[in-house]
């Protein structure tokens, strides 16, 4: 239905107003989450004013036509000229009622796009200023629908059904009135009826409310297997599951048709009960009314304009019943959107934080550090760690998977902030400082390469926003991926395709490379650059990464020993704890858990 449906829409209430009125505590809740929009439309109470000045005007021009209807049949046949009098008079009030519902339409359907646009942006700022222990717990797929799903019931609410829903309820209260001063009488008669129609129709609301939640819910069981298989295709195609999970999702789907069924008889059922109600009535009414002007006691002119004034009560009581589903739906959606836009982030910058000073070369340190993941508080993932690197050198960290070696970086990073001890960048403790000036003294290098949908020159920008195409190339050439992006149809301005899936591994890596080398930062990040690499790839990538290390501090993960060998100092982590530190020579002839693990990379 659009915002400008006529008033003889719907004539009877839908089971979603039913529903609500049998179920107000929700009801209420849930409305006052709607608030939160209200800073949205704050900035544009001109529109809104404008809006709702159109929105009366055109209501009483639509209450004005049943007038000069009653005008033109009780006396336009009296002989003369009068009737075109009449006729010219509803073809104005028709253009006034038409360039009203025009204007309105435009404006709310304007501040419906615009609160819509500054939600999404509001939500999405302050979803990239949480830190990553947020979506721990917040799934990015749930936060990608809030911001598309949400804000479209959202925007269908403020650009079309507030206005729909004010503009029936000024027609319903308006024919309300007016069949009231037409006759009261027949209204007395109507008003009854109407209410030995609905109220039965209420308790039946709350079957039918139940039966919506059962479906749903099924709805987002099949939604849930949807997800699961299809992002596990490779595993369910090795293990050839395929007809297992066709046929799992097939029952699940036959659940939910089952139920939507189940609930659809229901919403059938009461919507010919009150269809038959509500038409009974008003035939009834019409019959009363017809009496009436036989005996004398009502005009024609009268009787036509009652039931035009009834016509327009009914069908405002139907298009308020459709909206106020929008409405709750909406409720539901701002509230969701609400619990995004108040998310605090966990890592925030101080009143004052303190000032880095401009260096080429980083010194970092760790002291008696303790930390463990929100998500797991009772496992610790650093135990006690204490670490220091000097400027200029470069530290290699190994051992086992889960001995904590990623959680360095994160924690470098400020992902997380620390349950005891210290983190000092160039003798400054992290937490005294704004995580975005830490991050830009920090180039990463991360094992799986981040390629944005854009083009190699883009994509190398990243890494400094500023950088000139010269610069740009500079350390692409330093990176050794200047020779492959050459050769690409397009050179620096091709495409890479969604996640550079257009590019090999090894070619992702030296893009990645080249972005850190463009950031130009005092302490580079290398975090198990080449361990997904053939032979051939891990040599071209290296000689890109020994060009990124150089004359600048370096960390450096890695579970292949080989590609530590250059470095100053080797750090072995099991367990969260610092188990033996020294030369690749010196750690290998102690016989340690480096000697272990280089061993067994041997045999393999």
């Amino acid at each position: 239905m659009t915002d400008a449906a006529p008033p003889q829409g719907s004539e009877t209430p839908s089971p979603d107003l039913l529903e609500s009125i049998a179920e107000p505590a929700p009801t209420q809740r849930r409305l006052r989450s709607l608030s939160g929009l209200w800073p949205f439309l704050r900035p544009y109470l001109r529109q809104v004013g404008l809006a709702f000045v159109l929105l009366c005007l055109g209501s009483a021009a639509m209450l004005a036509v049943p007038l000069a209807l009653r005008d033109l049949i009780d006396h336009g046949f009296d002989g003369g000229g009068a009737i075109n009098h009449y006729f010219l008079g509803l073809f104005g009030i028709a253009l006034f009622w038409g360039a009203a519902i025009a204007g309105r339409f435009y404006y709310v359907s304007w501040i419906g796009e615009r609160v819509t646009a500054d939600l999404r942006s509001a939500v999405y700022r302050s979803m990239l200023a949480q830190s990553p222990q947020y979506f721990e717990t917040t799934r990015t797929g749930e936060v990608l629908s809030r911001l598309t799903a949400d804000t479209t019931l959202v925007q269908t609410v403020v650009g079309s059904s507030v206005s729909m829903g004010l503009r029936s309820a000024f027609q319903f209260a308006g024919g309300l009135i007016m069949c009231a001063v037409t006759s009261l009488k027949l209204f007395a008669v109507t008003l009854v009826l109407l209410l030995l129609v609905v109220v039965p129709l209420i308790a039946a609301g709350r079957r039918v409310r139940k039966l919506s939640r059962e479906s749903q819910d099924r709805i987002a069981d099949t939604s849930a297997i949807a997800s699961e298989i299809l992002n596990a295709i490779p595993t369910v195609q090795a293990f050839v599951k395929e007809g297992d999970e066709a046929a799992r999702y097939d029952r699940t789907v036959e659940h939910s048709f089952r139920s939507a069924i189940h609930r659809t008889r229901w919403r059938a059922g009461m919507t010919a009960a009150a269809i038959a109600g509500v038409f009974g009535a008003i035939v009834f009414v019409l019959w009363l009314g017809a009496q009436a002007v036989i005996d004398g006691t009502m005009s024609p002119g009268q009787l036509a304009s009652f039931v035009l004034y009834a016509a327009f009560t009914a069908g405002g009581i139907g298009v308020i019943s459709e909206v106020w589903g929008d409405v709750m739906r909406a409720a539901g959606a701002t509230e969701r959107l609400m619990e995004l836009l108040s998310a605090v982030p966990a890592i925030r910058a101080p009143a004052v934080p303190a000032t880095l000073p401009v260096t080429r070369q980083a010194r970092v340190a760790f002291d008696g550090v303790r930390f463990s993941y929100p998500s797991r508080p009772q496992q610790p993932a650093l135990d006690g760690i204490t670490l220091e690197v000097g400027e200029g050198e470069t530290v290699a960290l190994v051992g086992p998977s889960g001995a904590g070696k990623t959680t360095v970086f994160q924690l470098l990073l400020r992902y997380y902030d620390i349950r005891e001890g210290a983190i000092r960048f160039n003798g400054i403790d992290l937490r005294r400082l704004d995580p975005a000036a830490l991050r830009a003294q920090i180039g990463i290098v991360p094992q799986d390469a981040v390629i944005f949908s854009a083009n190699a020159m883009e994509n190398i920008r990243y890494g400094n926003a500023d950088a000139s195409d010269e610069q740009v190339i500079a350390a692409a050439r330093t990176a050794l991926a200047d020779e492959f992006i050459a050769r690409l149809p397009d050179g620096y301005d091709t495409f890479l395709g969604e996640r550079g899936l257009r590019l090999s591994g090894g070619q992702r890596q030296r893009i990645a490379i080249a972005r850190a080398i463009l950031r130009n930062p005092p302490l580079l990040l290398l975090d198990e650059a080449t361990s997904a690499l053939d032979a051939e790839s891990e040599a071209l990538v290296q000689r890109g990464l020994d060009a990124a290390m150089k004359d600048r501090t370096t960390l450096i993960i890695a579970h292949r020993l080989a590609t530590v060998q250059r470095a100053d100092r080797i750090v072995v982590l099991e367990q969260g704890r610092v188990v033996e530190s020294g030369h690749p020579q010196q750690l290998m002839q102690q016989g340690g858990l480096y000697a272990r693990l280089a061993n067994l990379q041997v045999v393999a």
